[in-house]
């Protein structure tokens, strides 16, 4: 009976990532072109390191800013692995996002997804309530009475969609996966996905900027303060990300906390890990590179011996317009992107 409560929530809960805006097109597809560039990044995320039943996600994407259209068009690609069974999944998914400035204080992104998901499980790697001795609680050794292939598979589309609301120095995000809500069984019955709901935001607090380069060359260099936010749910499942970032270009620093202490799970507090961060940015007049690095602190009741997770994300936009045709005056999101 446990072994089936944990198959039914590795497959009714998506990836969590703990740089969430470091996996733009994931969060939200209308964070497609924010950059006003052409992008493209990477992201990896092990967690769980030191236990059997790990969880390893490893993404990339790229995404392009038509300037002429106001409009944003881009690619994923996200491959995981989770827990005993290897349950793996892979999807492919394309973005597009509508910029619109609303006022002279606010401009709105209004993005959209559509995917192709390919999922499969070893069954034989699992232990199930009839290989237990009823006496002992421990397994027997007996070969299961339940029918199931080695192997199953399982494809499905995916749709989802989301929007922005932002300023200068506010931004306030909305996110929907899986609006179809695709069967996900891997044995004929009706087992629905359920559908991802994302809200985020957070507002810059901007200091006195420093100075970069000499000349033509001299740049301002970003000093600020970032408090962020981010509430998930799906099916049973709710999580909060909440911390800040410290901008003191080109280094950038992170601290979060995930979990929900007042809402009890299987009655436990829903605390999960404290998330410190560390990223690297470097800026010329028509390129932006970005990496960074973070490390969740497991503080549930996993404790350290989880080996907690790790996380890399990498991104690099470069301009690819008529460098004759200066782009238009355009907001940028004010949230960080690591």
């Amino acid at each position: 009976m446990c072994i089936g409560v944990a198959i039914s929530a590795s497959f009714g809960q998506d990836v969590q990532y703990s740089q969430f805006y470091s996996a733009p097109l994931y969060l939200n597809p209308a964070f497609t072109g924010a950059t006003q560039l052409t992008r493209v990044g990477s992201n990896y995320r092990n967690q769980w390191p030191a236990l059997e039943a790990n969880f390893t996600t490893l993404a990339a994407y790229v995404d392009h800013f038509m300037d002429d259209k106001n409009s944003g068009v881009g690619f994923l690609i996200q491959t995981d692995k989770a827990g005993l069974a290897g349950l793996r999944s892979t999807s492919f998914t394309g973005t597009y996002a509508y910029q619109l400035p609303v006022s002279e204080q606010f401009t709105v992104r209004m993005g959209a997804n559509a995917g192709y998901y390919l999922r499969n499980i070893n069954f034989s790697n699992l232990t199930f309530g009839d290989q237990f001795d009823p006496v002992t609680g421990q397994p027997n050794g007996a070969p299961t009475g339940e029918q199931f292939d080695k192997g199953a598979y399982k494809s499905f589309f995916n749709v989802g969609t989301g929007a922005l609301l932002y300023s200068d120095d506010v931004w306030l995000g909305l996110a929907v996966d899986h609006l179809n809500r695709p069967n996900q069984s891997y044995i004929g019955e009706e087992d629905r996905l359920p559908m991802k709901f994302s809200v985020h935001g957070g507002y810059k607090f901007k200091f006195s900027s420093g100075v970069a380069g000499q000349g033509m060359y001299a740049r301002p260099q970003e000093r600020s303060l970032t408090p962020t936010f981010q509430y998930k749910k799906q099916g049973i499942y709710q999580q909060v990300d909440l911390g800040m970032y410290f901008t003191y270009d080109p280094l950038i620093f992170g601290l979060w906390y995930r979990g929900i202490p007042f809402r009890q799970v299987n009655g436990f507090a829903n605390n999960e890990s404290v998330v410190v961060l560390v990223g690297f940015t470097k800026r010329s007049k028509d390129t932006i590179f970005k990496v960074g690095y973070s490390y969740d602190v497991t503080i549930s009741k996993l404790g350290s011996s989880s080996g907690g997770a790790h996380e890399f994300s990498i991104s690099y936009a470069w301009f690819t317009g008529d460098p004759r045709k200066p782009p238009k005056n355009v907001r940028l999101i004010p949230c960080p992107d690591i």
